[in-house]
């Protein structure tokens, strides 16, 4: 590495932990001292234990994304493309080819690099390209394994990349992505999404193709267990139990459908009490008690339930409800969002697509008015505004997945489309 190099990187990381160590000072913050999270070694504190998404509030933008470009960024899965669009003007300024089957655009946790995620299906090609946020273009592509998704363990050492086919989680540097150790995780087939406890010991992993989601220690790096989803049958369903697969959970007592889920996206509840899991099969979100690693709540939301989004004031989680219950479905379907009031837990709004769609994976713009979805059968995105539900598309690329809009707020990444904090 070279000495600018060097510095760069030091630099990147004092901007990110400095202003953490005072941030639970200042004027205004949340909670009294007494109620401080202890988090795992490096990792920036949590200034706000009753909002872990505070900092990623409208106007809390790094110094390391000033002068990006106000940008989003489309992987379309199936024309192995990125298409740019500006937000301002909804148009496509930007197109270029990159690795076989773009998942994901991800940002880094310095928040100073977009990687595109190429994980080739199931070929041994696949790929991570990086894109610049100053210039909207990309770098020389990087060969990796399988890089389905990327995420980066809380203290900033680590980028996990989710070797879906592989049922692997591999530990690479999260500037070079030279491998430096694998976690095998063989039960969890169709690895997937995740997302982390409030103070960094462990993840939630969802495991698509086995109905379930797997908890895994990031300090011993080990597998904890596996969790079984399956979703509670109605009043109308358990009249005619005798006619339906049915079995009951061993936690709740519920009578549930014997019949597993399809879990997808994963999000923490702003007091990191719970974690919400989308499930396509389902039609819903489960909630999740992480610590004692069990489901305690399920909530109806719409066909396809698929991508989960935080609003920026961390009172709303945005669902999209992709609106077929197929890997590979039709355009025009059911699509739809769901807004779910994180204090009840209750959904609050719904917004179906106009002529029917397909959203699945994105974000919410800088200043929160804008939810930014991909239409995965339509080959469109999808500009919803979060105040009116109004929606609006653009035309992109061949199957378009998960997108990114940049910059957004937020002192470090956790990976995804913007798992900020």
């Amino acid at each position: 590495m070279s000495a600018t190099e060097y510095k760069r990187r030091t630099l990147a990381r004092l901007a990110l932990t400095i202003p953490a160590l005072f941030a639970p000072l200042q004027i205004g913050a949340q909670g009294p001292a007494s109620e401080a999270i202890e988090v795992v070694p490096g990792m920036p504190p949590v200034v706000d234990p009753h909002n872990l998404y505070s900092e990623t509030a409208s106007g809390h933008l790094s110094p390391n994304v000033a002068g990006a470009l106000e940008r989003v960024y489309v992987p379309n899965h199936s024309s192995n493309d990125v298409s740019v669009i500006d937000p301002q003007t909804m148009k496509v300024v930007d197109h270029y080819k990159v690795g076989l089957n773009p998942q994901h655009i991800v940002p880094s946790y310095d928040l100073r690099t977009l990687w595109v995620a190429n994980n080739a299906e199931r070929r041994e090609s696949g790929s991570m390209t990086p894109i610049d946020p100053w210039t909207g273009k990309p770098g020389a592509t990087i060969p990796v394994d399988d890089p389905y998704n990327v995420y980066f363990t809380p203290d900033g050492d680590s980028a996990i990349v989710v070797a879906e086919a592989h049922h692997r989680l591999d530990f690479r540097d999260p500037h070079t992505l030279a491998l430096r150790d694998s976690l095998e995780v063989p039960q969890c087939t169709g690895i997937n999404h995740a997302d982390f406890s409030i103070d960094g010991r462990y993840a939630i992993f969802t495991c698509e193709f086995a109905g379930s989601i797997a908890k895994i220690d990031l300090v011993h790096r080990s597998v904890v267990g596996y969790l079984s989803l399956r979703k509670p049958l109605g009043p109308e369903a358990l009249q005619q139990a005798d006619k339906v697969a049915t079995t009951r959970d061993p936690v709740t007592g519920e009578i549930c459908s014997a019949r597993k889920g399809m879990p997808q996206d994963v999000r923490i509840s702003p007091d990191g009490k719970v974690f919400y899991v989308a499930d396509m099969e389902a039609d819903g979100v489960f909630v999740i008690d992480g610590d004692a690693f069990r489901r305690v709540g399920y909530i109806a939301t719409g066909v396809g339930t698929h991508g989960l989004y935080p609003s920026r004031d961390g009172r709303s989680l945005y669902v999209a409800n992709r609106g077929s219950h197929s890997v590979h479905g039709a355009p025009h379907g059911p699509g739809s969002i769901a807004v779910i009031d994180f204090a009840s837990r209750a959904v609050v709004a719904r917004w179906p697509i106009p002529g029917g769609g397909s959203p699945d994976m994105g974000n919410v713009d800088a200043a929160g008015n804008y939810l930014w979805l991909s239409g995965r059968y339509d080959n469109v995105v999808y500009r919803i505004d979060t105040r009116s539900g109004e929606v609006r598309s653009v035309a992109v690329g061949s199957e378009p997945h998960g997108l990114t809009v940049w910059p957004q707020p937020g002192r470090y990444s956790l990976g995804h489309t913007g798992n900020l904090r």
